[in-house]
């Protein structure tokens, strides 16, 4: 997928941040790690002599009438009583966590890559497994000054300094509101990585958190800011199209940790060999009115490589230069199709379209006619059956990735289609907008 490619090529220029939630650490462990509901009913089991107390903030029977940062400082309250802390417990429940299980993808990635973890988890499962030249920060430790390979930041604490936890809704709160070292470093990673979402739903709580704070930023949409959250299983439609027009993250589903590392180890070496090419490359193409050549343009890698390449510049998708060399790109890509043996040509357009629709929204933007022009030819040289001089995988690829168009961008497709063609298959695929 072209998604791997552009997540491969941050690590290659060592701009990826891996941004970890629960569902991580479970996937390292065996399932082990408990989920944050689990962890606060674990507490309740070994702290609290009274099941009418755990049954009325977890009712068996019905959805908690608290959220889960009120529950812990109901259960923290409780457990002071007593003389504990709610961090502390938590602290040693944690630190029981062991890493079990095989994820040989992954443990390659995060043994020989360099990256950035930014994460909610308290476990220090991650820096074990990457081992070497791994520094881990969290509040309440000194900052280290040095460069390393790979830095983890434990933004809500970690089992090292239990009592800075974030764990209480008063915690969450004084983290929202802080102007502390580790609040403000969301932001920044935000700004100058790609980010990828490991180990969240959509709906987990802290997620929506965090990127409601930073909802004006992310939705700018430039490429060097790309986030992708990894989804074990498949994502509503409607859901994918919220998160993309509000927070810009595109959603890879149905993948598990271990294979989303496969695939991203296996667009790696490919990655490192176009990375300093390629920035002076679209440098020239962007600022000194160079253009591709159609050598370069006939290998479908190619349109990855570039929207890599801006995004490893930090060019914006909204720039007039971007948007240009995107229509001018798609223009020539369009005429490589009437060329003899250009049968794999219809097939890469098809796939660009489909990549450059879930990257941008087109309309008003000078790409939008040449845009809208090339996908209704690609669209009448495809053909659902095996149709002598059309081609079937084309319409593989429509009918594959048509749903990773952003939402606004699907819309006015479909109009286009259904006021400028006739074509049956094109009409059945836009139907679904």
């Amino acid at each position: 997928m072209s998604e791997y490619f552009e997540i491969a090529y941050a690590a290659a220029a060592k701009r990826l941040c891996i941004f970890t939630g629960t569902g991580f650490s479970k996937a390292l462990s065996e399932n082990n790690a408990p989920g944050w509901q689990e962890l606060l009913e674990a507490i309740c089991d070994e702290h609290v002599e009274n099941d009418e107390f755990k049954e009325a903030l977890f009712p068996a029977d019905g959805l908690p009438s608290l959220q889960l940062d009120e529950a812990a400082q109901v259960i923290g309250i409780e457990l002071s009583k007593n003389g504990k802390s709610i961090h502390d417990e938590i602290a040693k429940l944690i630190s029981d966590i062991e890493l079990s299980g095989s994820y040989p993808e992954t443990e390659k990635f995060l043994k020989e890559r360099s990256y950035r973890i930014v994460t909610t988890n308290y476990d220090k499962l991650a820096e074990t497994l990457a081992e070497d030249d791994c520094q881990s920060l969290s509040p309440g430790r000194p900052i280290p000054r040095s460069n390393s390979r790979v830095k983890t930041f434990h933004v809500h604490g970690s089992i090292e300094v239990p009592r800075r936890m974030v764990v209480t809704a008063d915690d969450y709160f004084n983290f929202m509101n802080s102007e502390a070292y580790f609040s403000r470093k969301l932001s920044t990673v935000l700004h100058e990585n790609t980010v990828v979402i490991l180990g969240y739903s959509l709906g987990d709580t802290n997620l929506k958190a965090i990127l409601s704070d930073y909802r004006g930023f992310v939705r700018s949409h430039t490429v060097s800011n790309s986030i992708f959250l990894i989804s074990r299983g498949s994502v509503d439609q409607r859901i994918v199209d919220y998160y993309s027009n509000c927070y810009g993250i595109r959603v890879i589903q149905e993948t598990e940790v271990e294979e989303f590392f496969a695939n991203t180890n296996a667009k790696i070496e490919e990655a490192e060999d176009c990375l300093e090419k390629s920035v002076r490359n679209i440098t020239k193409v962007l600022y000194d009115k160079h253009h591709f050549k159609e050598k370069y343009l006939q290998a479908e890698s190619s349109f990855y490589q570039i929207v890599s390449a801006i995004g490893a510049i930090g060019a914006s998708l909204e720039e007039d230069a971007v948007v240009d060399t995107f229509a001018d790109i798609i223009s020539k890509k369009k005429e490589m199709t009437s060329k003899t043996g250009a049968w794999p040509q219809y097939v890469q357009l098809a796939s660009w379209l489909t990549y450059l629709g879930s990257l941008i929204d087109v309309r008003d933007t000078s790409v939008e006619k040449i845009y809208l022009d090339a996908v209704k030819f690609s669209m009448e040289k495809m053909s659902k059956g095996m149709v002598l001089g059309y081609s079937w995988h084309a319409y593989k690829v429509w009918d594959a990735r048509w749903s990773s168009l952003t939402a606004d961008n699907r819309s006015l497709v479909a109009k286009h289609i259904k006021e400028k063609s006739s074509d049956p298959d094109a009409a059945e695929i836009v139907a679904r907008a």
